[in-house]
């Protein structure tokens, strides 16, 4: 009943539908190596972000190029704030509201310019495009801890004077007329002695696995309900091809008691081939009679 399997036009079928499961295979595990690189950047968040600080001697390279496993990083830095060039960073929302973020260079004892990141300030009512204040960092020498976070790509958007359009610390560095660190900035984390006002504090992320897993489970389920529908398809075509043949059969049968020729083998045929399209048949389940229905009540109600 299945011999047609081996015909061009089923192994053409066949090959389409391993094909598609091989397609389903890689796409999961895709999405599995997603799921990995996410789990990969959670686990980091959580090991770095509230880590005892270091000193800035120990970790000084990580601010010429930041190294994946340093980011999040929590460094303690000593020196004093260059307030004069302070720059506002645009577009920068928090919890759904627009706003800006404030960086300005950390002038350190050993003679070197890191950039912090101070925090956050809502969109201003007093002039378009800009914060209405902008609260001033402590003066003098103050001692700052804050979290590595890599040098942002650059958007190759103009901005106004006194503002970023992004962290890109190279375009940071053009304005300045003293080198800075280009690799990485600080995400203040605290400050001492404490400001009067500060921005507010960027919150921690809130990283998730997302949809990774249960996208590479759908395509591992695509790939098995391919050969499922394949399997159904193949058994449908048998089955039509059945009926046919005991229809025609059976006709055969029948022509042949007509017309008065030896029928017994016409009709061994058909009953053959009626036999096989039963196959395909669901067997009906048999209806309880009524004595079996009143027997089962009986032994539910604890009479029998």
């Amino acid at each position: 009943m299945y011999r047609f399997l081996f015909s061009r036009q089923w192994l053409t079928y066949l090959g389409l539908a391993i094909l598609f499961a091989v397609a389903c295979v890689f796409l999961s595990r895709w999405q599995m190596s997603r799921l990995a690189e996410t789990q990969a950047v959670i686990d980091l968040v959580n090991r770095n972000y509230n880590a005892a600080p270091v000193p800035f001697s120990q970790v000084s390279d990580q601010f010429k190029q930041l190294g994946s496993d340093h980011e999040w990083q929590q460094v303690s830095l000593h020196g004093a704030y260059d307030v004069a060039d302070t720059r506002v960073v645009r577009n920068r929302p928090l919890n759904g509201q627009p706003g800006y973020e404030v960086v300005v260079p950390l002038r350190l004892d050993s003679g070197q310019t890191v950039i912090v990141d101070r925090g956050w300030l809502p969109i201003g009512n007093k002039e378009q495009g800009k914060p209405d204040t902008v609260p001033a960092p402590p003066a003098g020498d103050v001692t700052v801890v804050v979290r590595l976070l890599p040098s942002e790509a650059s958007l190759n958007r103009g901005a106004p004077a006194g503002q970023l359009a992004e962290i890109n610390l190279p375009t940071y560095a053009s304005q300045l007329h003293y080198p800075i660190q280009t690799g990485a900035y600080g995400l203040m984390a605290s400050e001492s002695p404490a400001a009067a006002t500060t921005p507010t504090a960027l919150p921690m992320p809130q990283p998730d696995d997302g949809t990774h897993l249960s996208y590479a489970l759908q395509w591992l389920a695509f790939g098995v309900l391919m050969f499922i529908g394949f399997g159904y398809a193949a058994r449908q075509h048998a089955r039509n091809k059945a009926i046919d043949a005991a229809a025609e059969a059976a006709e055969a049968a029948s022509t042949a008691q007509e017309e008065g020729r030896d029928h017994a083998e016409a009709q061994r045929v058909a009953d053959a081939a009626a036999a096989r399209a039963a196959r395909f048949v669901p067997k009906k389940r048999r209806r309880p009679t009524a004595e079996e229905e009143e027997d089962a009540i009986l032994d539910a109600q604890g009479y029998r």
